[in-house]
């Protein structure tokens, strides 16, 4: 197998190479690079209770690659440094705060616990989180003091009518996730799991939809089924006699649904109608990111009316309230309102997060981000191989047999971690990790591509080969890392 460019030097991303000196004494080793966080990989969509986005792909914001070596998105060879100093430590100071110190390509976030696995219809997992049960308890507990002046009668056992009003208000949450999650599949795009939380619950759909029309359609199927539901009470609750246990929990359920419905058509991420909205510009203007950054803005609008008008609302004559403004029931709404708003705000923020790095991705190429790489014999002193890089103006080693097909990559890590007076007793052989299948990459790779081919095989450097199978060179998960990082933090 060849392992060099035509001309007889090491094939790189750039047909320039940049001239490097001398190896000097190689610095002290540094830690491991850390994992950043990954890209979102998911849509979220929230029930009228408007769970915010998830990445997650809820995607941890990644802040600014303060580091001011190499040159992510260019050709690695045009770093002015040589091999000995572009060791692991190259990838730390990236400021994830996340870092395992192993080094590998960008990671993602550790996922949150799903709760209690609830069942899988549809094949995909439902959960339900621990905060659940505190929204359960809330409802029982106000449902029950309504019960209370409705249906004296029941005394205690109004709290486990509460109860049964609580599970069948979130089992109606559950077949408008399930309206997303069918939508989703339908389309083939593959869904993660369903989690009913705190304030409504979210289908975790991992890819985004190819086209506006099946954006809104995905997004619009959750609100019909809600409608759908809330249309199905009001029939139930016609025959059923008035001031009984099954009249008002069908009255109960008929209402909710109905907000549900109502509250996630407004047209803001991350809600429904915000993707709809998204959708409508995204067919107008023909650039998915417009619609993204239209719908995120009136989503937090529409925080700012929450916060503002949903305690004025709820005290006007409208509504028969009062002028009480110091009662308890307006601190209740002015805190209810305050949590709505802030849900609202932070996920229409992921949503610009999550658009950013779609848009940015394609950035990330194999071939712009290999580094030059020379071929080295097993039993090559790594001071000799040092100074043909150099002078060839390359950043990695392969480690090749006598016919030249490439056996191990030269790990950076330690190279630096071997002083200079013992490189010319030190073999590279004893300084590579076997090249398996999962580290040879195509050179065509790019954006999302590349990062899933990278995670299912975790390496701090991969061999990068052209279709024919002829050698490219070496791509650095340090040198992705820090694309990835530098590729967020660049404004849109």
């Amino acid at each position: 197998m060849d392992v060099s460019g035509g001309n007889g030097q090491p094939r790189s991303g750039s047909d320039e190479p940049a001239g490097h000196p001398e190896v000097p004494a190689p610095p002290s080793p540094g830690p491991g690079s850390p994992d950043p966080g990954r890209e979102p990989e998911h849509d979220a969509h929230g029930t009228g209770d408007t769970t915010p986005e998830q990445p997650p792909q809820a995607p941890r914001p990644v802040p600014e690659d303060h580091h001011d070596g190499g040159t992510p998105g260019g050709d690695p060879a045009h770093d002015h440094r040589s091999l000995a100093h572009s060791g692991t430590g190259t990838g730390a100071g990236t400021g994830t705060g996340t870092g395992s110190g192993k080094g590998g390509p960008p990671q993602p976030p550790a996922e949150p616990g799903g709760g209690i696995l609830m069942g899988r219809p549809f094949g995909v997992p439902v959960y339900v989180a621990p905060s659940w049960f505190l929204v359960a308890a809330l409802i029982t507990w106000v449902f029950g003091g309504q019960l209370d002046q409705v249906l004296p009668e029941l005394g205690a056992a109004r709290y486990l009518v509460s109860l049964f009003f609580a599970v069948a208000f979130y089992a109606s949450v559950l077949v408008h996730e399930l309206a997303h999650t069918v939508a989703a599949l339908r389309f083939k795009l593959p869904v993660r799991r369903i989690q009913l939380q705190f304030f409504g619950g979210v289908s975790e759909i991992e890819k985004e939809a190819e086209t506006p029309g099946r954006e809104f359609v995905l997004a619009f199927v959750g609100p019909l089924l809600s409608l759908i539901l809330a249309g199905l009470f009001y029939l139930a609750l016609k025959p059923v006699q008035p001031g009984t246990v099954p009249g008002v929990l069908l009255a109960g359920l008929m209402i909710s649904n109905l907000i549900v419905a109502i509250f996630n058509l407004l047209p803001g991420l991350p809600l429904d109608g915000g993707r709809m909205l998204r959708a409508v510009v995204w067919k107008i203007t023909g650039k998915p990111m417009t619609g993204t950054v239209a719908a995120a803005w009136v989503g937090r609008a529409l925080a700012l009316s929450v916060l503002i008008g949903l305690p004025l609302l709820n005290h006007s004559r409208f509504f028969g309230g009062d002028a009480d403004l110091g009662s308890m029931d307006t601190i209740t709404d002015a805190l209810l309102a305050a949590i709505l708003a802030a849900i609202i705000w932070t996920g229409a923020g992921n949503s610009l997060r999550m658009a950013r790095l779609r848009e940015h991705l394609p950035e990330l190429s194999a071939r712009t981000l290999t580094r030059r790489a020379v071929p080295v014999e097993t039993d090559t002193p790594l001071s000799e191989a040092l100074r043909r890089a150099n002078a060839a103006g390359a950043r990695a080693l392969v480690v090749v047999d006598p016919d030249g097909t490439p056996l191990s990559l030269v790990r950076e890590s330690a190279i630096v971690g071997v002083p200079e007076h013992r490189r010319p007793w030190v073999a590279v052989s004893g300084l590579a990790q076997d090249i398996t299948d999962g580290m040879r990459v195509s050179a065509e790779l790019s954006g999302e591509e590349l990062l899933d081919t990278l995670r299912a095989a975790p390496a701090t450097e991969y061999l990068v080969v052209e279709e024919t199978g002829e050698i490219y060179g070496v791509l650095s998960a340090a040198d992705v890392e820090r694309a990835f990082v530098k590729a967020m933090a660049r404004p849109t």
